[in-house]
């Protein structure tokens, strides 16, 4: 069972398409507010305006922030009414953009939805990258590790899973495996090259207070030993010890955004 996180606000991604585009940009800009959690709802493939009519009314009970990518005018005429009528707050992240370009080519855009997604040979790699992310998560299969383009690993919230999926998206195929002092690490983690590894590790008073703020959004009183001071300093003195037997790099992920944190491991992947 999966437990969802409490969202500190709420955003509708409203598209004509499947809201890539608008997810990616919230993501990047929640980021800006860590750990501030956006609970991203996504709108896609919007059509006609009763379709507007009704996700505007539910972003309206749920006093969330609407974030549309429309490219056809009527659509976004149409969401600008009725976002104003209804007083949510809604930006219009393709509208402004694709007027300035129409005025300054002197041409009309061609109003289709989803042009940005051709089914090419590099949208392919990001699926099978995707999927591959989800397959390997936590260690879930150790077979994993062997096929990888990089294996992470660490302990507990240190963004194991969000950066194998943002690097999934750069089409890296990524398997991650948790550091825990009572489960032995997979042998096949000490049979690759150590180009091929990256270790992560945090601030010891930084994952205090991620971890309790897991334990609270879990339900769970934040006295539990996952989150006390002395559990959390075993366990990265656990992952020091393998890190420093697998010889691999080690990035310290306080305070940086996964997109940073992940910048920095494709960077050194690709020397390697």
């Amino acid at each position: 069972m999966t437990v969802k996180q409490s969202a500190d606000v709420i955003v509708y991604v409203v598209s004509d398409a499947a809201g890539d585009t608008g997810d990616l940009v919230v993501r990047a800009a929640i980021a800006q507010f860590h750990p501030i959690h956006a609970d991203i709802r996504r709108a896609p493939f919007i059509m006609d305006e009763a379709a507007l009519e009704r996700v505007t009314e539910m972003a309206k009970r749920s006093h969330a922030i609407m974030l549309y990518t429309l490219v056809k005018p009527k659509l976004r005429d149409e969401m600008r009414r009725l976002s104003e009528a209804s007083g949510v707050t809604a930006i219009d992240l393709l509208g402004p953009f694709i007027e300035t370009l129409e005025h300054r080519t002197g041409r009309k855009s061609r109003q289709e939805p989803g042009l940005n997604h051709v089914l090419d040979a590099d949208y392919f790699r990001k699926v099978e990258a995707v999927e591959f992310a989800v397959k390997y998560d936590d260690a879930r299969d150790t077979s994993g590790v062997m096929k990888a383009d990089i294996v992470l690993v660490g302990v507990s919230r240190t963004s194991k899973t969000p950066l194998s999926m943002y690097l999934a998206h750069q089409k890296f195929k990524v398997a991650n495996v948790p550091l825990v002092p009572e489960i032995k690490p997979p042998d096949e983690l000490f049979k690759l090259p150590r180009g091929k590894i990256v270790g992560l590790t945090i601030d010891t008073t930084y994952l205090n207070v991620i971890r309790k703020e897991r334990l609270k959004a879990l339900g769970l009183p934040n006295t539990a030993a996952y989150a006390t001071t002395k559990r959390i300093e075993e366990e990265l003195q656990y992952a020091e010890t393998i890190m420093k037997e697998l010889g691999c790099v080690v990035i310290d992920v306080s305070h940086r955004a996964v997109e940073e944190t992940a910048s920095l491991i494709m960077e050194y992947v690709r020397k390697h």
